[in-house]
Formats: structure tokens, sequence, C-alpha cells
């Protein structure tokens, strides 16, 4: 097993995600008990964010076992964002090196699990194994649902969130669910667009996506309007209180959310494709990010 194949399936790049994930949800715990004196605990934020990580790690590297086992990848337009890494068609991994790896990641974080169990109590075993159907059931199965976004937007956006709050209060808070929509909007929007250059290969390995089910020019529609409800949830958000004012920083996108929405009407142009793509990872990173500044501030300045 190379070491390059390993940062390769991996796909070290792509574990921002799970980074700024993490420091949402501690963010929002943070901002709480600084607010209303809930506990936080900044330990717990580092592991629950490296679990993260580790799990994150494992999601991408079952994918591309799945995605190589089934032959989808010998058959996909490979690019930076869509198409899998190339580790174990190019030869740096073989099926079983990456099957044994993802299964690694996955048992790595099982002692994180229970430490967090034992001591924040059984609620968070629900969230776990959740979780966990969708690391393992999502390419073989829920990608040929019909509308399989749904499940990065909830094991990439909503539970991560929700667990890396969980482990300092030990409950399930209608404002941390609140705070972890956004990221459910455009996590689901990531895996959306990034589905359109794969469209034919997905129909030979008989998978349903949106833009396969919809067809292009409508799934372009469907991601324009999770664009744009990201907004309107945040904006709303604020005005209920239910967010910090200063989670408006996310607004600051908007510009580069104009670009993309425009943008994914390009789809038959590659070339011009690959930076809509580009532009949308940074929409996703960048506005999630505007949101964990917003409440560490909201935190700093709580009366």
């Amino acid at each position: 097993m190379k070491f390059r194949g390993i940062v390769t399936v991996i796909r070290v790049p792509f574990l921002i995600l799970a980074l700024i994930l993490g420091i949402l949800g501690a963010s929002v715990a943070w901002y709480e008990s600084r607010r209303f004196g809930t506990p936080f605990h900044m330990g717990y934020a580092l592991m629950a964010t490296f679990g993260l990580l580790v799990a994150h790690a494992a999601v991408n590297i079952f994918n591309e076992y799945f995605d190589c086992r089934s032959g989808l990848d010998y058959k996909t337009r490979r690019t930076p964002f869509s198409g899998g890494s190339g580790a174990i068609p190019s030869g740096l991994l073989t099926l079983q090196q990456a099957l044994w790896l993802g299964i690694a990641c996955f048992v790595f974080i099982i002692p994180i699990g229970i430490f967090f169990t034992a001591v924040k109590g059984w609620m968070l075993v629900p969230l776990l194994v959740l979780a966990t159907l969708l690391i393992i059931l999502y390419t073989p199965f829920i990608l040929k649902m019909g509308y399989p976004e749904w499940s990065p937007g909830l094991g990439l956006g909503i539970l991560p969130v929700m667990g890396a709050y969980f482990v300092h209060t030990g409950i399930y808070t209608l404002t941390a669910l609140i705070a972890s929509m956004p990221s459910f909007f455009l996590v689901h929007n990531l895996l959306l667009l990034n589905e359109f250059p794969d469209v034919e290969a997905d129909i030979m390995v008989k998978r349903r996506t949106l833009p396969i089910v919809f067809g292009k020019k409508q799934a372009a529609v469907v991601f324009s309007l999770f664009v744009i409800l990201v907004y309107f949830w945040i904006v709303g958000a604020v005005m209920l209180n239910y967010m910090p004012v200063f989670a408006l920083l996310a607004l600051l996108t908007l510009p580069i959310a104009l670009q993309v929405i425009k943008g994914s009407f390009r789809y038959d142009e590659m070339k011009i494709f690959l930076t809509v793509m580009m532009r949308n990872v940074q929409l996703v990173l960048v506005t999630q990010g505007l949101i964990a500044v917003g409440y560490i501030l909201g935190g700093i300045f709580a009366k």
C-alpha cells in the first residue's frame, strides 16, 4: 500500500469540509455557553473534529471502493471534483487495500464514539448509527433511489454539526438544527453539481441522481433554488433570533453564489463548468466558515 495512494484515495483537500463542520458545531456550542452558561469543552471540540476528519476520509474511501468495484470509475471522465480520485484505476491502491483502509478508518473512530456516548449520554448513539448507515449504504443503494443528494446533505451537513454540538451539551436543540441547515443545503448542492459530468457513466451503472431523473436543466434549477434558500434561511434565522446577527457575514458570499447559479446552466461547456464547480466548492466552504465566525463573534460580544 503506497503512501501516495492513501493520500489520494482519502482526498485530503476534501477533508476541509469536515474541519469546517467541526468548527461550526463547536462554535454554536461555545456561543450558547457564553449566552446561557451551557457546557463547552475545548478538548471535546478537538476530539470531535478529529473524529469527523477520519469519518469523512472513510466516506471518501468507501465511495471509491464501491465505484471501482462497479466499474464506474473506469468509465467516468475524471475532474478535480468528480469521477473519483483515480487511486485504484491508476494502480496506487488495489481494490482490497482500499476496502481495508476504509474499514481501518471506520474502526478508528469507534472508540471516539464510545467515549462521547459514555460521557454525554446514549442519545448520541442514534446519530452515530444513522451516520454509519449513510456511509455504508450511500454508494451501493442510496445513489439508486432517484434523489440521493439528501444523503450527503444529512450525513456531511446536519449530522456532523449536530454531533459536534452534542458532545458539549449532551442534548440536541432547535437552535443547533437551525445552525446546521445551511450546511445541509450547501453540501446537498456540492454533490448535485458534481454529478453533472458523470451522468452518462452513472446511467451505465444504474444510478439515479437528480441530473439523470430530472434532466440537467431542471437539476440546475433545483440547484439554484437551494443556493437561494441558504441566504433566506440565514436572514430568517437572524430575524427570529435563532442565529447571532454576525451570521449575516455569510451574505458576503452572495457574489460567488450568483456566479455559481448562472454557471450551473453551462453544464454542456466543460471548460467553463469546471470553473463553476471550483467556485461552488469555495461557496460551500467559505459560507459555512463565515457562519462559524458569526457564532464566534456572537459569543465574544454576548451580554
